[in-house]
C-alpha cells in the first residue's frame, strides 16, 4: 500500500532523501480533476548553505526562503525565462536543503516534468499533500523497481568542486534487478 510522504520523511538531509524518492510516485491532481501518478526516476540533492550549486548558497532571500522553512513543502522556481523547476524541501528548519525532481518515467527533464504536470510557481511554498494537488506516494513494502546509479549533478559547473558531488540519482527501470 502506498503512503503519502509527509514532513517526517523529508526532515533529513537531501542526500539521504533523494535516493529514497526513486521508485516513489509523484502524484498530481490536474486542473480538470484527473489524478495522475508518475514513477520518479531521476533526482538531484542540494544540501545546505555551503553547497555552491544550491540557490541557498547566496543566502536567505525571498526566492530561497522556502528552503529554510519546514520540510515537505514545494520549492518551485523559474529558470531560463521558460521553465518551472520542482523541488521538495528537506532537512530541519533553517538548514536549506531540497531535492530537484529531474525526471519521471516517460518524461525526461525537469522542465518537461513541470510542463506535463501543469506545475507552476503557484505551488511554491505549498505542502506536498492532497490539498495542494501535488504529493509523493511510496510503498515501503516493495523494493525499488530497477537499478540506481549515482553521478555528479548536471548543469552546475559554476559550483566548482560542488558540481562533482555525486548527488544525482537515476533509476534504470529497464535493467531491473532480479
Amino acid at each position: 500500500m502506498r503512503n503519502i510522504l509527509g514532513r517526517s520523511f523529508f526532515e533529513r538531509s537531501a542526500v539521504e532523501v533523494a535516493p529514497e524518492l526513486l521508485g516513489a510516485y509523484l502524484v498530481r491532481r490536474l486542473p480538470d480533476g484527473t489524478i495522475t501518478r508518475h514513477l520518479i526516476v531521476e533526482v538531484e540533492a542540494y544540501e545546505g548553505i555551503e553547497d555552491r550549486a544550491s540557490h541557498a548558497s547566496r543566502g536567505r532571500t525571498p526566492r530561497t526562503e522556502v528552503m529554510f522553512g519546514p520540510a515537505g513543502h514545494w520549492y518551485v522556481y523559474f529558470v531560463y525565462g521558460m521553465h518551472e523547476m520542482l523541488n521538495i524541501v528537506t532537512g530541519p528548519v533553517n538548514h536549506p536543503g531540497a531535492v530537484l525532481i529531474r525526471a519521471v518515467e516517460g518524461i525526461n527533464g525537469p522542465g518537461r516534468v513541470t510542463k506535463k504536470l501543469c506545475v507552476t510557481r503557484d505551488l511554491n511554498k505549498n505542502k506536498a499533500n492532497r490539498a495542494s494537488g501535488l504529493w509523493i506516494e511510496k510503498d515501503f513494502g516493495s523494493s525499488v523497481p530497477g537499478t540506481i546509479t549515482q553521478t555528479s549533478r548536471i548543469g552546475v559547473d559554476y559550483a566548482r568542486e560542488w558540481a562533482q558531488k555525486p548527488w544525482r540519482f537515476v533509476l534504470d527501470t529497464k535493467n531491473k534487478e532480479t
